[in-house]
């Protein structure tokens, strides 16, 4: 004889509410078009100059911020935890990468920097709910630490996207071998991007524009 128990109706009403809190922390393509995300001038050279500085892999985020003339300022990644696709869970890593590689300016009276975020992950260049969810930590991660919300890109085996513009390529993508930084179009500058480390690097700045 087998015995067991049923979940209580207390368990699946607290399961049932978890769920219905992770679905509303993300963003439908439709809400992210209209949120009135500013454009990249060229998405190519920012997604060109992120891979070849992070050399993302599948699961890995690339969080960068760029100043009032879509010159990279700053930049980490991290690799994405093995939980369920919460928009909460997200906004906090990105939040704590955030602080640890650039100051706020939460007290500026508008923004004057904006944060786009870089996803690699498995599958095709559809939306996905874990996409929804990085939208929607995005948003509310620079809105915390004083930045504008910019892109979400996605880097996936066919290459790159922004969600919500239609703009892509075939490369980079998700399988591209490393690129090293001096074989990307950029310009010189004399500001050196900190990484999730803090240090500076002694390389080239990738100028997004």
């Amino acid at each position: 004889m087998t015995f067991g128990f049923a979940p209580s109706a207390a368990t699946s009403i607290s399961s049932s509410s978890g769920s219905a809190s992770r679905l509303a922390r993300m963003l439908e393509p439709a809400e992210w078009a209209a949120a009135g995300i500013p454009l990249l001038r060229n998405p190519r050279e920012v997604v060109s100059g992120l891979h070849a500085r992070h050399r993302p892999t599948p699961s890995t985020a690339v969080v960068a911020v760029l100043d009032h003339e879509e010159r990279l300022a700053a930049s980490a990644s991290f690799a994405r935890r093995a939980v369920p696709a919460d928009g909460w869970e997200f906004r906090n890593a990105l939040l704590a990468h955030l602080r640890r590689v650039i100051p706020h300016d939460l007290r500026r009276r508008s923004p004057v920097r904006t944060a786009v975020l870089l996803y690699c992950r498995d599958g095709d260049e559809r939306w996905t709910e874990e996409d929804g969810a990085w939208m929607w930590g995005l948003r509310d991660a620079c809105t915390l630490h004083g930045l504008r919300c910019g892109a979400y890109i996605t880097l996936t085996r066919g290459g790159w996207q922004v969600l919500g513009e239609g703009r892509g390529g075939r490369q980079p993508g998700s399988e591209s071998p490393p690129t090293a930084l001096g074989d990307v179009t950029s310009e010189l500058g004399t500001l050196r991007p900190r990484t999730a480390s803090g240090a500076a690097e002694p390389l080239r700045r990738t100028a997004a524009r």
